[in-house]
């Protein structure tokens, strides 16, 4: 009997999720567990790394009980996990020494500050990692540990204690301890890894003092990850892929080839261009991020990151603050029912501006407002902004890689709004793709672990999958274009502090 599923394990901040995923790329059924978030200070996230396991394996067991499934249906594991979180566990008894710190957590950059605060380190650091020194990678996380819950660092010196991501974490698990590793897309989010030598940095890891000892074997995104022997799951089964979240997303919106990219309209915007075999370094605060490949690809493989800080969030701000929507859906009629904005822009730097303009300390504005101003107005302003922001980081990412985005692909909850989804390709000025299937992370895993196995057999039958797309394609003009933005350009000027 021939394999009939891919199981996804989606393994997120704040659920765990495990989907079924059969030869079409379709998730045929969804089964997701919450977990407590823990808060122990202002500024602090934490995640108890059992809770984590019992959500995931919860999730997996009824996923299968669930479907009446057998052994001989499934193909394979993929697994795709929050990034940057933390976890370090006992390899004789499997338990973790400490809550997981969560990548949201701040409680490290004095960390950051005292060993990256020097311009050369910083910039060492960078051209190693590809990354912006800062207490969201794990390194920083991994040295607090060790500094601070008593006994660790003594054992973690004498080869008794391992980290991981979240990933990592739960390979260990699902085979029992057999396996200790992680992928390159994880690896390269830890702020310990070479992204050129493709290996685990022993400069790097000396600047943070972490033993070798404790980090896990890296491998490629598709490929061995041992099997099951966890009573949560059926024995024996290949484990294949794994990818962390935003590169799982890019894969599994088959964005193969240098210059597609995918953005998540998600609470914010996560932004990733594929850049093929060049680690493109940034001169526009972007980061330079490991990509997941499919099976036998010639090198690695990278991608430019940047995120929006606020998209999803704006839309809630009308709604819960200001009182301007009873439902964000309905914003896409709202906006739709005025020809523009009358001039109104909406810049949402509530908490900063973000790439490229890097200004901490802007807040938001609202430029441009007139007595003939209406809700409609406002609210198109809003929805606009989004695909303002998204705009100025493309311009970014095209500008550090030399590379011209060729298409968009789009996922998230804002991408079902087509008023914004057309206005963002005419800001653009290229197409943009919007799959009939939002679970692009879960997809992304599976793809991985099926092109492993054979399950699918290339990255082109993969594509021939999303024949049924939304395509939006760019209607404005040269002349409506060049206006919009230059007036998003002088809200933008009024907004910055520096």
């Amino acid at each position: 009997m021939s394999k009939s599923y891919v199981v996804a394990l989606d393994q997120g901040t704040t659920s765990s999720r495990a989907m079924l995923v059969d030869k079409l790329g379709r998730v045929v059924d969804v089964v997701q567990n919450p977990f407590p978030q823990i808060f122990p200070e202002p500024g602090w996230v934490e995640h108890d790394p059992r809770d984590i396991l019992s959500s995931q394996l919860g999730a997996l067991t009824e996923l299968l009980v669930s479907n009446d499934l057998e052994l001989s249906d499934i193909d394979s594991i993929g697994i795709t996990n929050q990034r940057e979180t933390t976890v370090v566990w006992n390899r004789e008894t499997g338990q973790p020494v400490a809550n997981a710190i969560v990548w949201q957590c701040r409680r490290t950059a004095p960390i950051i500050e005292k060993l990256c605060g020097d311009h050369v380190i910083a910039a060492e650091v960078t051209r190693r990692t590809g990354l912006i020194p800062d207490a969201y990678f794990s390194a920083s996380k991994i040295r607090w540990v060790l500094d601070n819950v008593p006994g660790a660092r003594e054992d973690a010196l004498q080869g008794k204690l391992a980290f991981g991501t979240i990933d990592s974490w739960l390979l260990w698990a699902l085979t029992q301890g057999e396996v200790h590793a992680t992928d390159v897309t994880n690896a390269s989010r830890t702020m310990l890894f070479n992204i050129h030598d493709m290996k685990w940095d022993p400069w790097l890891l000396d600047l943070f003092d972490i033993p070798a000892s404790m980090l896990p074997e890296v491998r490629p995104s598709s490929g061995d990850f041992g099997v099951t022997k966890n009573p949560a799951a059926f024995p024996g089964v290949p484990i294949r892929g794994v990818a962390g979240d935003q590169q799982a997303a890019l894969f599994g919106q088959c964005c193969f080839a240098p210059g597609q990219a995918k953005n998540t309209y998600g609470t914010g915007c996560f932004l990733l261009m594929n850049t093929g075999h060049e680690a493109c370094e940034s001169k526009n605060g972007l980061v330079t991020t490991v990509a997941a490949s499919a099976p036998g690809t010639k090198g690695p493989e990278y991608a430019l990151e940047g995120s929006v800080f606020m998209a999803g969030a704006l839309l809630q701000w009308l709604r819960d603050n200001m009182g301007l929507v009873d439902d964000v859906a309905d914003t896409c009629e709202i906006a739709r029912s005025v020809e523009s904005t009358e001039g109104v822009y909406i810049v949402p730097a509530f908490t900063g501006l973000g790439a490229p303009y890097w200004d901490a300390e802007a807040r938001g504005t609202v430029v441009g407002l007139t007595r003939g101003s209406t809700r409609a107005h406002f609210i198109r302003a809003a929805l606009e902004s989004l695909a303002y922001q998204v705009h100025d980081l493309v311009v970014a990412m095209e500008a550090d890689s030399g590379v011209s985005l060729s298409e968009l692909n789009v996922d998230g909850g804002a991408s079902k709004n087509d008023f914004l989804m057309q206005f963002q390709c005419d800001m653009l000025r290229t197409s943009l793709h919007r799959p009939q299937n939002a679970e692009t992370t879960a997809v992304g895993a599976a793809y991985l672990a099926g092109l492993s196995t054979g399950f699918w057999e290339s990255t082109d039958q993969l594509r021939d999958l999303r024949q049924s797309d939304d395509v939006y394609e760019p209607q404005m003009d040269h002349t409506r274009h060049a206006e919009l933005l230059e007036g998003w350009r002088r809200a933008v000027e009024h907004t910055k502090t520096k």
